[in-house]
C-alpha cells in the first residue's frame, strides 16, 4: 500500500528474522502459536485505517440506536441462548473490511462482516511488537489507533474487562480454553490483567438454595478445592461452538445472575451477519435473508444475477464455517424452509490484491478491534490483518502457503526514509 515501505521491507527480509519472530511469540504467549503468521507486516496510510474505523463506529451506532432493529434481532436469538440482563451497549466490536477497486480506479473499503464480540487484542499487541523487534522496523511507525500509546491501550482493556473489580473475581471464559487456537491471546491478556482463564463448562451457581424474591444467585468456579465467586466475565465463548459440541453447562443463560458480563452474550447476535441486510451504506454490499430471497422479488433484485458474485452464509457460525460460494438453485432449495431465515445471501466482495510479496500480489482483510468501556465511548484500539491468496481470508483457509496468514498493520506518522 505504501510503495517505499513495501519495497524496503521486501529487500531487507531475512528468513532468520522471521524465525526469531515465531520463537519470540511462543515465548511471550507461553504456548505454541499454531495458526499461520505472515512473514510480513502491512503498511497502510493512517487515513485509510481512520476511515474504516469511523465506518465501523457509524454502522454500529445506527444499529444499537434503533429500537425496532434491536427488538427484531433479539427475537432472532435462539431462546435457550437469550441471556438475561443485557447491557446497554456491547463492550467489544470487530469490523472486517476488504479493499475493492472503484470504477475510477480508486481503492475503497467494503464491509465483509462485523461482530459485537472480542477478538485477539492481547495477541495483536504482542505480534505487532514482535514484528517491530524482529525486523527492526522504523520506530516512527505506529500500529495503535486513535493516537493511544501502550499504557492507554492496556488501560482501556482493563477498564472494559476488569472494570474496577478485584482481578481474582474476573475470569476469561471459553469452551475448553486450553484447546483453542486463541490460547496465545488468552495467556497474554490474563498475564497483563491478572485475571483467570476458566472453561465455561466449569461455571456453576454458588447459591442453589436461594429462594428470596429479588435475590440473585452468584456464579463461581472451583479453584484449589474451593468455590471462587465471579464478579465479571470476559466472555469468549461462542454459542455456535457450545451447540455444535453439545457442551453441558451447569447454569442457564436465561437466568439473571449476580454477575457482570464483559461482552454480554446477546450482542454476539445483535451486531453480526444478521445486521447486514439492515445497513444502507456505500461500504456495505447488499444482502438478503434466504427466506426473503425465495418469496420477495424486490429482495432478490438487490443481488447480482451472476451466481459467481453471490455467497451464502449461515447467520450464527464463526470463522467461515458453512460458507458456500456461488450456491446453486439445488443447494439453496435443499435448505429446509424453516431454516432459511438463518441464512444470508450476500453479494461477494472482490478483494483487490494490494500487498506485493515475493509470491505475488496478495489480498488483505483489515479488521478493526474496538472496545466500549462502561460510561465511555466506542473506541478503536488496534487493527488485525489477514493475508491470503484464496477465496477465504481466515487463517484456517490459507494453509501451506508462504507470506499469508495473520499480520499487523503499521502506519507512518511522517514521511518515510528507507534505511
Amino acid at each position: 500500500m505504501i510503495p517505499d515501505l513495501r519495497r524496503d521491507f521486501n529487500t531487507r527480509f531475512r528468513p532468520e528474522a522471521f524465525r526469531t519472530l515465531r520463537h519470540s511469540l511462543d515465548a511471550i504467549t507461553r504456548t505454541h502459536v499454531s495458526f499461520p503468521i505472515a512473514e510480513t507486516p502491512c503498511f497502510f496510510p493512517q487515513s485509510l485505517l481512520d476511515e474504516i474505523s469511523s465506518i465501523g463506529i457509524g454502522l454500529t451506532l445506527r444499529l444499537i440506536n434503533d429500537p425496532a432493529y434491536l427488538a427484531r434481532s433479539l427475537a432472532a436469538i435462539p431462546e435457550p441462548w437469550r441471556a438475561a440482563n443485557q447491557t446497554a451497549h456491547p463492550h467489544f466490536l470487530t469490523a472486517d473490511f476488504s479493499l475493492v477497486r472503484e470504477s475510477d480506479g480508486a481503492l475503497a473499503p467494503r464491509l465483509v462482516e462485523m461482530q459485537a464480540f472480542p477478538s485477539v487484542f492481547g495477541f495483536q499487541f504482542a505480534v505487532s511488537e514482535a514484528y517491530r523487534a524482529a525486523f527492526s522496523l522504523d520506530p516512527s511507525l505506529h500500529y495503535l489507533l486513535g493516537g493511544i500509546d501502550e499504557a492507554k491501550f492496556w488501560k482501556l482493556l482493563e477498564q472494559t474487562i476488569v472494570a474496577g473489580h478485584d482481578p481474582e473475581t474476573v475470569v476469561l471464559i471459553d469452551v475448553d480454553p486450553a484447546s483453542q487456537k486463541t490460547l496465545p491471546d488468552f495467556h497474554v491478556t490474563a498475564d497483563r490483567l491478572g485475571i483467570g482463564i476458566v472453561d465455561i463448562a466449569h461455571l456453576e451457581p454458588l447459591d442453589p438454595a436461594i429462594q428470596s424474591p429479588g435475590q440473585l444467585r452468584r456464579l463461581g468456579y472451583r479453584h484449589n478445592n474451593r468455590l471462587v465467586p465471579i464478579r465479571r466475565i470476559y466472555n469468549r465463548a461462542i454459542v455456535d461452538e457450545l451447540v455444535r459440541k453439545q457442551v453441558p453447562l451447569r447454569f442457564d443463560y436465561r437466568e439473571p445472575f449476580d454477575v457482570e458480563w464483559a461482552g454480554h452474550p446477546n450482542w454476539y447476535f445483535h451486531v453480526s451477519k444478521f445486521s447486514i441486510p439492515f445497513l444502507d451504506h456505500p461500504s456495505v454490499p447488499p444482502a438478503v435473508f434466504l427466506d426473503q430471497w425465495f418469496h420477495d422479488p424486490v429482495s432478490r433484485d438487490r443481488l447480482p444475477t451472476d451466481r459467481d458474485r453471490i455467497i451464502l452464509k449461515p447467520l450464527f457460525s464463526f470463522a467461515g464455517q458453512g460458507i458456500r460460494f456461488a450456491p446453486t438453485d439445488a443447494e439453496l432449495a435443499a435448505i429446509p424452509p424453516a431454516q432459511r431465515p438463518n441464512f444470508l445471501l450476500q453479494e461477494r466482495v472482490s478483494f483487490v490484491p494490494v500487498i506485493d510479496t515475493p509470491f505475488g500480489p496478495t489480498q488483505a482483510e483489515i479488521r478493526i478491534l474496538y472496545v466500549w468501556p462502561d460510561h465511555a465511548h466506542l473506541t478503536p484500539l488496534i487493527s488485525l490483518v489477514r493475508l491470503g491468496r484464496g477465496p477465504m481470508m481466515g487463517v484456517d483457509h490459507n494453509q501451506g502457503q508462504s507470506w499469508v496468514g495473520a499480520s499487523a498493520a503499521f502506519f507512518p506518522a511522517q514521511t518515510f526514509t528507507p534505511k
